[in-house]
């Protein structure tokens, strides 16, 4: 039983619902952040964080700094690219458009590769944009929480490593980190990054990024400076590689209570099988899928191959507005989210079911969730069509 008070079940795309003991350590009291238990602490983290993301390379290296997930794109666009480079950009929603956005911030030319709305590029259009252009770099969000579509990563990456090898692969995986599978090395990954409040189930404050050996040599041979100083990996690179040795090391200041959250749920992600985490997940998926049909109702992402298994984004029936579904919702101790693409912002709501809903075995929240679905929408004068 949850030592929680009492309040509405979070499932939306992230922030999701926290463990006990994750919360627990946010209370923890506060520590020098160059002093011997702190250092352990982070190192421990940073070394966890590659069994996470599944690579032993030693070349690779994590980054754990103080921001939201946005700040990844940031680090990414100021150290692995530089200004007038070209960069591929695969869209399968509204988070392609803002990472291209960052791109152009810092000068680098970025060309999007966009699918209808639910869909995701095609293997044989992603293969003929890389023969038409030489790119520095490839980026591919796992899963875009504006429309719950999964890219399949690994076909992605053979892809690229078939057709342009000295392209960058870059993964937006801030909404699959934690439920959905990434074998880092095993799919030859340049960098990956992340939040902390989502899959791997930490209140935000952290932006994570892993890099690979290659990635960090494309850094240190560049013709110019990084173009952000915070985000900067010449600042930031011996500070992580420091806490990883367990040696104290300052740059910026970070936070000791975010950190020893993220020390607790990774202790407890790893404490089982990645691979067991991962089938709970499609389990939950498949679970809330076969709801979202039972009722009448239709998914943004119509492939199954293509819908993500840590959230479900469902258009909304003709008549049901989401600002009345959302209100009976919440009437009934669940928050779903509303749409987040452009395009269809008003039509549609999200469904989050990744984290500790999913993995607790003693909590029943995706079928409380289900079943106030279900409820709100009759309340609303939905009946489902008859065949």
């Amino acid at each position: 039983m949850s030592k929680q008070d009492a309040h509405p079940t979070l499932l939306i795309p992230g922030p999701i619902e926290f463990d006990d003991e994750v919360l627990q350590s946010m209370s923890h009291y506060s520590q020098s952040h160059v002093g011997p238990p702190f250092v352990s602490t982070f190192g421990e983290s940073l070394s966890m964080l590659r069994k996470l993301f599944q690579t032993t390379d030693p070349a690779s290296q994590p980054f754990v700094v103080s921001g939201s997930g946005t700040l990844g794109w940031d680090m990414v666009a100021a150290n692995l690219v530089e200004r007038g480079d070209e960069v591929l950009v695969l869209h399968t929603g509204y988070f392609g458009d803002s990472f291209a956005d960052c791109f152009e911030t810092y000068g680098v030319q970025a060309t999007q590769l966009k699918a209808e709305i639910g869909k995701r590029p095609t293997l044989d259009e992603i293969e003929a944009a890389l023969r038409a252009k030489s790119y520095k770099m490839l980026t591919v969000t796992h899963v875009d929480t504006s429309t719950g579509v999964l890219s399949d990563v690994k076909a992605v990456a053979e892809l690229v490593h078939a057709v342009s090898p000295d392209t960058l692969i870059v993964v937006d995986g801030v909404c699959s980190v934690g439920s959905e599978e990434i074998a880092f090395d095993a799919w030859g990954l340049d960098a990956v990054l992340t939040a902390s409040q989502k899959g791997i189930g930490v209140p935000a404050g952290l932006s994570i990024v892993m890099t690979s050996g290659r990635a960090i040599e494309r850094f240190r041979a560049r013709k110019t400076p990084p173009t952000s100083y915070f985000g900067s990996f010449k600042n930031w690179l011996p500070i992580m590689q420091n806490y990883e040795a367990r040696k104290p090391s300052y740059f910026a200041t970070p936070s000791p209570q975010l950190i020893h959250a993220l020390h607790t749920s990774l202790t407890l992600i790893l404490a089982s099988p990645l691979a067991d985490r991962f089938a709970a997940h499609r389990a939950a998926s498949e679970k809330v899928k076969r709801a979202v049909t039972s009722l009448g109702l239709r998914q943004l992402a119509s492939e199954p191959a293509a819908q993500a298994n840590g959230m479900t984004a469902i258009y909304l029936p003709d008549g049901v507005q989401a600002t009345a579904l959302l209100p009976k919702l919440l009437e009934r101790g669940v928050v779903f989210a509303g749409g987040l693409h452009r395009e269809i912002v008003g039509k549609y709501f999200r469904f989050g079911h990744m984290g500790v809903s999913v993995t607790d075995p003693k909590r029943d929240d995706i079928d409380r969730a289900i079943q106030a679905l279900e409820a709100s929408l009759a309340d609303l004068g939905y009946t489902k069509a008859k065949a």
